[in-house]
Parts: structure tokens; C-alpha cells; sequence
């Protein structure tokens, strides 16, 4: 069994989808939620995605789901993913809108990561084209599932990467 990657060109209601859902994040942990932020292809003006809201939550420890799964999930969020190994990762799912909520701990390397990311592609257009034009290639291919398509944009996103990082050296 294979699945499709269907990309919808950018849609401007996608920062007010998120901003609702970040009010509502807010509202449920309250001072718990250290940072907030829009991440993944949704947050990048002009690109073309998967029509889920990747939103990035900063917690004090992710690894301790009672401190803030109880209140997320009680406003409509379920945990669906636990991945202690790579960086004490959760993600919890949206009921309001396709939401894709992923949990760091605060300090986790991963969040200055994807935050580079975003920032770099909404500043660089040839990096931002770059990025659209190889997720919409892999778009156009069978999956046996929505990781695998994930995981083909690595050696792009490494790529991309490495300018950002040794531009801000």
C-alpha cells in the first residue's frame, strides 16, 4: 500500500490558523508554554504544503507528559507520537484543523534548528524555491508512507542548512 503526498499551493489563512491554535495553546498551559512558534512548510510564505499547521511548543521537560499533555489533550489535542530517543520529541494532533503539535524541552538543539530553518527560507528566495521545487518532485512520487517522503527531503534540507549556519558564523 502506497499513499500520495498532496501539496496545496500556500494558502494566506495558514498564520491566522496558526495564531488561533497558538491562543488556544496558550490558554490550556498558560506560563507552561515557554515558546510557540509556526514551524514547517505552512510558515513560509509562497511554498506550497501539506495542508497541516506544524506549530513547535517549548515546555520545560517534554519527557514529563502529565505536566502538559492532561490540559493539551483536555483542549482537543491527543498525543500520537513518543520519540524519547531523538530529542525526548512528542507530537500531539490537532481535532479543530489538521495541527501537528511537536514537544521540545526547552534548550533541545532541535528548536534553534527548525526555527533557522524557517527564518532562512522566508529571507532566501533561491534556498525557498529550492526547497519547493524538491518537495513538489517528491510530492509526484508513491510513499509507502508520509515519513519516507519526510525523510527523502534530508540530504535538501541538510543542504540548506549548512548556508544558514555558515552565514550566521
Amino acid at each position: 500500500m502506497t499513499c500520495k503526498i498532496l501539496l496545496a499551493d500556500y494558502d494566506q489563512r495558514w498564520p491566522e490558523l496558526f495564531r488561533r491554535e497558538a491562543d488556544r495553546i496558550k490558554a490550556a498551559l498558560g506560563s507552561r508554554a515557554l515558546s510557540i512558534e509556526h514551524i514547517g512548510s505552512t510558515s513560509v510564505p509562497g511554498v506550497a504544503a501539506k495542508p497541516v499547521i506544524d506549530i513547535l511548543l517549548v515546555v520545560a521537560n517534554s519527557a514529563d507528559e502529565g505536566a502538559y499533555a492532561p490540559a493539551l489533550e483536555e483542549a482537543g489535542y491527543k498525543l500520537t507520537i513518543r520519540e524519547p530517543e531523538w530529542h525526548q520529541h512528542r507530537m500531539l494532533q490537532g481535532a479543530a484543523c489538521d495541527i501537528n503539535l511537536h514537544v521540545f524541552s526547552s534548550g533541545c538543539e532541535e528548536i534553534g534548528r527548525v526555527i533557522l530553518f524557517r527564518d532562512w527560507l522566508r529571507e532566501h528566495a533561491e534556498d525557498r524555491d529550492l526547497y519547493a521545487y524538491k518537495k513538489s518532485e517528491l510530492a509526484r512520487q508513491e510513499w509507502e508512507n508520509v515519513q519516507n517522503y519526510a525523510d527523502a527531503k534530508t540530504a535538501v534540507v541538510a543542504q540548506i542548512l549548512e548556508r544558514a549556519l555558515q552565514a550566521r558564523a
